[in-house]
């Protein structure tokens, strides 16, 4: 594996031995908009690794994207390769429908210290609630980004994140009951606590995200990558392309027949797939 390569699929061109808080934000925002936020290893006849080679070559030689454990085993790697003096922690993804976080970690995130300070890093969260840059570990503080509001909250026993957002303006009418429209402002994104995690830790959870009938992995095919603006999504056979405003989020969305499917991912996420997939929305509480 070469971190150079690494920096070059993202874009980065500054100092890679440079290991600061500038270039923690730099190379955090590039990965987010290089690498895509999906899942259609799971739908296409192949399987989601925690093998970091296997991630590494998926990834940085192949021009994929992946879900969190391969996107932030990766980020993870890379800062190391940095000198950055990070720690893998697991989260907990807060489960609307039952109002409360999932019994146990299934998102891998990073936690970055530098001069006395600690962030936490996250490039694979997707969607309207993805960060752009990494969160300073301090409760109750509104760190604002181009997304929204993200506050971290310590109770003493776990950190909660929290994203506040703006209103969705659904530019076609007949997307505006979508079930992928998100219409709430204030989201629980997932709590974390500062347990040091390894690769190891998440083996079983990620077999499961990938075989259990009802793992929202299985029941939907997704696809997000953040853009200068706002960010594109693939849900389904349903493509959206969102715009952050002052006051609100633009959203354009329309449908893509099953034969337009290589074209979107090539011209919108820069992706190309060896093995085809069918497009799944299925019932799950899954919104943009």
């Amino acid at each position: 594996m070469d971190l150079r390569e690494y920096l070059n699929r993202i874009g980065f061109t500054g100092q890679f031995n440079k290991p600061d808080l500038d270039s923690l934000f730099t190379i955090h925002k590039l990965h987010v908009m290089s690498v895509p936020f999906e899942n259609f290893s799971v739908h296409n006849g192949e399987k989601n690794s925690m093998d970091l080679h296997v991630i590494y070559n998926k990834i940085v030689k192949s021009n994929r994207g992946g879900w969190c454990c391969e996107n932030n085993l990766l980020f993870s790697w890379a800062l190391k390769e940095m000198g950055y003096k990070s720690t893998i922690l697991g989260g907990r993804v807060f489960n609307s429908l039952e109002q409360d976080f999932l019994p146990s970690d299934s998102h891998l995130i990073n936690l970055v210290e530098i001069d006395g300070k600690q962030y936490i890093a996250d490039v694979s969260f997707g969607m309207s609630y993805q960060i752009w840059y990494p969160l300073e570990l301090i409760s109750g503080k509104d760190q604002p980004q181009p997304p929204g509001v993200f506050r971290l909250t310590n109770n003493g026993e776990k950190w909660i994140l929290q994203k506040t957002g703006r209103k969705q303006i659904i530019v076609d009418n007949g997307f505006v009951d979508s079930t992928l429209v998100d219409k709430r402002l204030t989201k629980t994104l997932y709590s974390l606590t500062l347990t040091p995690r390894d690769a190891d830790h998440f083996l079983e959870m990620s077999v499961m995200l990938q075989t259990n009938p009802d793992s929202l992995f299985l029941l939907k095919t997704i696809c997000s990558l953040q853009t200068v603006t706002g960010y594109r999504a693939l849900l389904g056979s349903t493509y959206s392309e969102v715009t952050f405003k002052e006051d609100s989020d633009s959203v354009e969305m329309k449908k893509i027949l099953d034969d337009e499917i290589e074209d979107v991912l090539k011209e919108k996420f820069n992706m190309v797939l060896v093995n085809k997939f069918t497009p799944k929305n299925q019932k799950a509480d899954y919104r943009m």
